[in-house]
């Protein structure tokens, strides 16, 4: 007679807990949330519905103008880097061919490339397909989320209500951005507060406001 070994039962997943009644009424009100406009002071940057196209896109980072002080954006595409200008949306430098080893941030431990154009000789730090984050609050209150109510598709909220969203969309939070059609890579504002940035695979998203102590009249945030 021949024997055979009696395989061991296959375990079965543990099954995840049931969303919270909390959690339910959080989701429904996430997914009935449709997209909308930042509200005031913000205003969108670019002329195409608030994006602008960019091809194979990697990740992004914020510098600064060294002799405007205004807020830039470099991008890091499979095309090569390119560097905005966050109030105008003007592309101000361009490089088609960087060297191999600088061409993504994950060559270097703190994910960052060089800088180009008026920030040549400096690095930026880069956020998207390979990590790293941006800013998600700024001095002056407003938070910035990125949330999936329905995977894989990320939905980006701005908020004034510390992110609770309790309120009616519209007042106190606004679903700005709806990543439903280009896979997601980062968002945040930039270290001054004055510019908000999405970036997919495919596009460009930025929406900027005045300086805070403009708009808070000299007043520090």
């Amino acid at each position: 007679m021949k024997w055979t070994k009696k395989a061991a039962p296959v375990e079965q997943p543990a099954l995840e807990p049931e969303l919270s009644a909390y959690q339910r009424a959080m989701r429904n009100r996430l997914l009935a949330a449709p997209v909308t406009a930042a509200p005031e002071p913000w205003r969108p940057v670019f002329e195409y519905t608030y994006g602008v196209p960019v091809g194979g896109l990697i990740g992004i980072g914020f510098a600064t103008h060294p002799a405007g002080g205004q807020d830039l954006v470099m991008v890091v595409s499979h095309d090569g880097h390119g560097l905005f200008d966050a109030v105008t949306g003007e592309k101000i430098a361009r490089d088609r061919d960087p060297d191999p080893e600088d061409s993504t941030p994950d060559a270097v431990a703190d994910l960052s490339c060089p800088g180009l154009g008026p920030i040549t000789g400096s690095r930026v730090r880069i956020a998207g397909l390979f990590g790293g984050g941006l800013h998600t609050t700024t001095a002056d209150g407003w938070a910035l989320e990125v949330v999936t109510p329905a995977w894989p598709n990320e939905r980006v909220l701005l908020s004034r209500d510390g992110g609770l969203h309790a309120g009616p969309h519209g007042e106190q939070w606004w679903h700005i951005f709806h990543s439903n059609y280009s896979t997601f890579r980062a968002a945040g504002f930039s270290p001054s507060g004055q510019t908000i940035a999405v970036a997919t695979s495919s596009d460009l998203f930025l929406w900027t406001r005045e300086p805070v102590d403009t708009l808070f009249g000299g007043a520090e945030a």
